[in-house]
């Protein structure tokens, strides 16, 4: 069983914010593999499911933390330990401004680059899971925090959903830690937007 987790913050005021792109992507996944109902569980909204892999097919649980971004932890902790999940089988989705707009890179493990959601996930569990980063870009750190709880514009929406429809899609490929083809795939079915010139130079697409 893998738990897939969206990190964003609850409530209608928060939903199109870059920081909750972690929902709008685990949304899109449920929505294209017809997931079941949604249901509040263990401080988190739930969806199960299966996804068919060439391994078989694999049940997942998806999860987005309803303790906002910063006790994300507590909700994924909660999950792991109710369906003896290991760290492993952990994939997080999220908001990462050290990518440009549109990027997409996995990464397991590692530090949590100030991105609080993960901290809290880290401090609870451990940082040995995977993570999706979804590129929203960095305005510079005096603009970081409006940044992130901006709302995407509607031109942004764009991008935004052509990404999670190829993220969804892609789903199996990283089940099956085919990280490189992953993210090639990705980018092939949703080819990043020209950089805004207000973030040229301001972002790190390595790793």
């Amino acid at each position: 069983m893998f738990l897939l987790v969206g990190l964003g913050n609850p409530g209608s005021k928060y939903a199109r914010n870059r920081h909750n792109i972690g929902f709008m992507a685990v949304d899109e996944i449920a929505r294209q593999y017809n997931f079941g109902a949604e249901r509040s569980r263990l401080q988190g909204l739930a969806r199960e499911g299966v996804i068919d892999t060439e391994a078989g097919p694999q049940k997942i649980i998806l999860v987005k933390p309803q303790t906002f971004m910063n006790e994300s932890g507590r909700c994924v902790g909660g999950f792991m330990t109710f369906h003896k999940i290991p760290l492993t089988k952990v994939i997080v989705y999220y908001d990462e401004v050290e990518l440009t707009p549109g990027r997409c890179r996995v990464k397991v493990g590692g530090g949590t680059a100030g991105h609080n959601g993960l901290r809290s996930i880290v401090s609870q569990s451990g940082a040995g899971f995977k993570r999706v980063r979804l590129g929203v870009g960095h305005p510079g750190r005096e603009k970081m925090l409006s940044h992130v709880l901006d709302d995407f514009s509607s031109s942004e929406m764009t991008w935004v959903e052509n990404l999670c429809d190829a993220v969804a899609r892609t789903t199996p490929l990283l089940l099956e830690d085919k990280h490189d083809a992953f993210q090639t795939k990705v980018s092939t079915l949703a080819p990043p937007p020209p950089v805004p010139a207000w973030l040229r130079g301001g972002s790190n697409d390595a790793g």
